[in-house]
């Protein structure tokens, strides 16, 4: 039973203050409220802690006597744990949410990041398959993470044993993203441990949806699974028996609108059985990496360079103040990728560069590490 809420009236504005982090957390971690329901409340009170103060009066409403939300307590500890871990709060309309979440009816409103967050934005792809994975799975799980990583995807995938693991070690070099089933502070499986902490040393990121400290269950994974398939431009399903959690992963991307892709496996081999049912109803069938990036080339070429656009010096100065002005009407107190903002401004490093040099001696930005810029407080 969730909290029925009236039409929406309010715009959805992400917190940009601690305290207003807080409430957006509090808001989610309490009980009856789902994400669905999370975002009615949003609309309907215009802010998280307005919405606190009306959720036991809903509660009565919808026939539960005695509601509480959740603990102010919890809500801390939880905060605690993550600046322990170094873990940061991403929050939907957050520079660093990831774009390609947002068209998701259930996107998760705040994800737990540890390592950097800017991966999320970049073009993924997600390799997912069997645990138990053949010594063939996992090559082809390698080459693929390896070349497509190289192509420059990121390569995403859920940190379980067999097909996951392989993508992630040979993705560590070029860029992987892990989405965890549990808390994103909790290594599971244990002998995936030091992958976790390579993940993260080598540029990369562990994320996930769940409280600080959570424990994984089954029933973490069909949703850990589509935050796997929302990330990403395709789903390479590797190896997967008929009835797994790969499987869960390609019919969640098909509903997402992703492209699912499978590499076609021996007609007796049960880890291959999934791949080829996907196949049979229509997934792109995969032999190399050179078949998922013909598949995705519309998508995945660079923006080529124009080198016959002015440099910042040779530009009158109104342009030059317009597009300072664009520059800052992007940015804001959430740090944003300087990569991100050149794509959306759909001009090149070239002519942005000068431009974020001029607006930082101004005082008017702020750089941080990991290539990423804000306003300046």
């Amino acid at each position: 039973m969730t909290l029925e809420q009236n039409s929406s009236t309010h715009p959805l504005l992400p917190p940009t203050t601690e305290d207003q982090r807080f409430d957006w957390l509090r808001l989610l971690r309490s009980r009856r409220v789902g994400i669905s329901t999370f975002y009615r409340l949003l609309r309907d009170h215009g802010t998280a802690a307005e919405a606190l103060v009306h959720l036991p009066e809903i509660a009565r409403a919808a026939g539960v006597d005695g509601y509480e939300s959740c603990p102010e307590a919890v809500v801390h500890s939880e905060m605690n744990a993550a600046k322990a871990a170094h873990a940061r709060l991403v929050c939907r309309g957050d520079a660093s949410y990831p774009l390609a979440l947002t068209d998701l009816d259930d996107a998760p409103p705040m994800l737990w990041v540890i390592g950097a967050p800017d991966m999320l934005s970049k073009p993924q792809i997600s390799l997912v398959g069997a645990r138990n994975a053949s010594s063939l799975g996992g090559r082809m799980a390698r080459a693929l993470a390896s070349e497509l990583g190289q192509a420059g995807f990121v390569i995403t995938s859920g940190m379980a044993r067999g097909v996951d693991t392989a993508a992630h070690m040979a993705g560590l070099k070029t860029g992987t993203v892990a989405v965890l089933g549990g808390g994103v502070d909790v290594l599971y499986p244990a002998e995936n441990t030091k992958l976790a902490e390579d993940i993260v040393s080598h540029g990369g990121a562990r994320v996930s949806e769940q409280p600080m400290g959570l424990q994984p269950q089954a029933r973490h994974f069909p949703a850990r699974n589509r935050i796997i398939s929302g990330l990403a431009r395709a789903v390479i399903v590797v190896e997967a028996a008929a009835k797994s959690g790969s499987l869960i992963t390609a019919r969640t991307a098909l509903d997402q609108g992703r492209d699912v892709m499978a590499v076609p496996g021996h007609p007796f081999d049960a880890r291959a059985s999934g791949c080829n049912m996907l196949l049979r109803d229509g997934a792109r069938l995969i032999r190399s990496a050179e078949d998922v990036i013909e598949a995705l080339a519309p998508l995945a070429e660079p923006a080529p360079e124009l080198p016959l656009e002015p440099a910042q010096s040779d530009r009158p100065l109104a342009e030059i103040a317009m597009l300072h002005q664009k520059i800052l009407d992007r940015l804001g107190p959430s740090p944003l990728g300087e990569d991100q903002l050149i794509r959306d401004l759909g001009t090149t490093s070239r002519v942005v560069s000068p431009a974020l040099t001029d607006l930082e001696l101004d005082g008017r930005i702020t750089r941080q590490s990991g290539g990423l810029i804000a306003l300046r407080a």
